[in-house]
C-alpha cells in the first residue's frame, strides 16, 4: 500500500491534498482507513488563520483532522479487542499509559492534528488497538466520527461537571460541543437547560435540539466595560428566563459548578469574591478520557443523544477532494446558499459521500 492522500496545512491560510507514506504499524496498533471525518470548526480555524491554538504552534506542515472513524485495515501480532474488517471509532489522544498521570492529563500525550504530530484526514492511520472503539450495528461511521466532540461533551458535564439528576445547567455557546454538552446534560436527567449564543439562528436548533431555555445576550453599549456588561447580561437573563436565587428554579448556586470546555480568550476577569463567598468550583476541561468514549457511544446506541441532527450539510457533505471546501465554509458559519453550519462532513479518499 503506497497510495495515502492526506489533507495538509503548509501554513497560515495554505492547505491542499498530499501524497503521504502509508503507516508502519508495531505489535499492539491497527492500521485503520479512515471513512468520515468532521469539519472542526474551532481548532481548524486557529490552525489555519493563526497557525497556533494556545501553546501548540504549526511549525512544519501537518495533516489535520481528528473526529474521524474508519474500517479496520490491518492489525498487529498483539492485538485482540478488534479485527480487519471492523468499523471503528478513533479516539485521538495518546497517553503514555506508564505515569501516574497518564489517566488524567499525560505530560507526554499525543493528540492527532496537534502540532508537531500528524491528524486523521487521510486515507490510512495509525492508532493504538485500545483507542479503536468498535460501533454498534446501529451507529453509521458519520456517528463514529462524532463520538470524538461527544467525548469531550461527556467529560465536561457527567465527568467534570458531575451532573446529577434534576440539576440545571447553562451552556454558553451552540457550536457542536455546546449542543452536545446540552444533550448529554438532558440524557443524564437535567431538569433545565439553558441556552445562550448570540447566534438566533443557533439558538433555535438549540431549542429543537436539546435544550428547555435559550437566551440571546443584549448588545453591548458604548463604552461599556466587559464587566458592567457581563453584569448586564446576566441580571436581563435571569429576569428573562425567572431564574431564581433558590430553589428549582436557580442556577447561580452556592457550590456550582463552572466548567470551561472551550477555546476563549486567556485574559479574562473573574469575580473571585463571589467565588469564594459561593465556594464556586472552576475547572477547565482539556478532550476527554478513560471512559468517556465508551458513555459516548453507548448514550447514542441507546438513544438518549441524538447525532445525526448535528450533520447540518446532510445534502451536500463532501468528497475528499473537496476538503478545503468543506473548511472554508465550516471557518464562515455559512455555505453559500446561506444555510448556517453546525457540523460539516468530509469523506475519506475514494470514499462515496452517501456512504454514511
Amino acid at each position: 500500500m503506497s497510495d495515502n492522500p492526506s489533507f495538509v496545512l503548509k501554513s497560515i491560510l495554505d492547505a491542499e491534498i498530499q501524497q503521504k507514506p502509508v503507516p508502519e504499524i508495531e505489535a499492539n496498533e491497527i492500521l485503520v482507513e479512515v471513512k468520515k471525518t468532521g469539519a472542526f470548526t474551532s481548532l481548524f480555524v486557529h490552525f489555519l488563520v493563526h497557525g497556533s491554538v494556545g501553546d501548540f504552534i504549526v511549525e512544519k506542515p501537518m495533516v489535520l483532522g481528528h473526529e474521524s472513524a474508519g474500517v479496520v485495515s490491518k492489525v498487529g501480532p498483539g492485538v485482540t479487542n478488534v479485527k480487519v474488517g471492523d468499523r471503528v471509532a478513533m479516539e485521538p489522544a495518546a497517553t503514555c499509559r506508564k505515569c501516574e498521570a497518564a489517566r488524567k492529563i499525560c505530560p507526554d500525550i499525543i493528540c492527532a492534528a496537534t502540532p508537531p504530530t500528524d491528524g486523521t484526514l487521510t486515507r490510512y492511520y495509525r492508532l493504538p488497538s485500545d483507542l479503536a472503539y468498535p460501533l454498534p450495528p446501529s451507529l453509521s461511521l458519520e456517528d463514529g466520527a462524532l463520538m470524538e466532540p461527544l467525548s469531550v461533551a461527556v467529560h465536561a458535564v457527567s465527568k467534570l461537571g458531575a451532573l446529577r439528576s434534576n440539576q440545571s445547567v447553562a451552556v454558553f455557546g451552540c457550536g457542536p460541543v455546546g449542543l452536545l454538552c446540552m444533550a448529554v446534560a438532558k440524557a443524564l436527567g437535567a431538569s433545565r437547560v439553558i441556552a445562550v449564543d448570540i447566534i438566533p439562528d443557533r439558538l433555535e436548533f438549540a431549542k429543537t435540539y436539546a435544550a428547555t431555555d435559550t437566551f440571546l445576550p443584549p448588545s453591548i453599549d458604548k463604552g461599556e466595560s466587559g464587566v458592567t456588561f457581563s453584569i448586564r447580561n446576566a441580571q436581563a437573563m435571569k429576569e428573562k428566563l425567572s431564574i431564581t436565587e433558590h430553589g428549582s428554579r436557580a442556577i447561580d448556586l452556592s457550590g456550582g459548578t463552572f466548567v470551561q470546555v472551550g477555546i476563549g480568550n486567556r485574559d479574562i476577569t473573574i469575580d473571585m469574591f463571589a467565588v469564594l463567598c459561593k465556594e464556586l468550583v472552576l475547572r477547565g476541561s482539556f478532550r476527554y478520557g478513560p471512559g468517556d468514549y465508551s458513555l459516548a457511544i453507548a448514550l447514542v446506541a441507546s438513544g438518549k443523544v441524538d447525532v445525526k441532527s448535528l450533520v447540518s450539510h446532510r445534502h451536500n457533505s463532501f468528497p475528499f477532494t473537496q476538503a478545503c471546501e468543506a473548511f472554508e465554509i465550516t471557518r464562515n458559519g455559512k455555505s453559500p446558499d446561506g444555510k448556517g453550519v453546525i457540523k460539516v462532513m468530509i469523506s475519506g479518499p475514494d470514499v462515496d459521500i452517501n456512504e454514511v
